[in-house]
């Protein structure tokens, strides 16, 4: 979608702070973090939110899934970690496309 901010990203028309990206899925910082670790992970493909999903989504969905502990543990966060997936605006979704926020803290050693 040509507004949608988040496929601008995937286009490099607007900047982040990428910390993975590959054919299929990107993660990166979010730009109002509310955690001392803050990223976004999304699919390339534009899906407008989680209720949009069709089956051939499957295979995106599950390669998201699987990297969120392999960045929660490059960020440092090896006793644990939340995810948020927000859906529509009544479910506080403020970009229409699809994203897990990946939040917390470094953990003590």
């Amino acid at each position: 979608m040509d507004n949608c901010v988040f496929c601008r990203i995937v286009a490099g028309e607007l900047p982040a702070k990428v910390v993975y990206e590959d054919d299929a899925i990107m993660a990166f910082e979010d730009l109002h973090p509310e955690a001392p670790v803050h990223l976004l992970l999304i699919p390339k493909k534009h899906i407008a939110s989680l209720a949009h999903l069709q089956a051939d989504d499957a295979a995106v969905m599950a390669q998201l899934m699987l990297k969120i502990p392999e960045l929660a543990l490059q960020k440092g966060m090896a006793q644990g970690f939340k995810t948020r997936i927000n859906t529509g605006r009544a479910g506080g979704q403020e970009v229409p496309h699809l994203h897990i926020h990946l939040t917390g803290r470094p953990s003590l050693k």
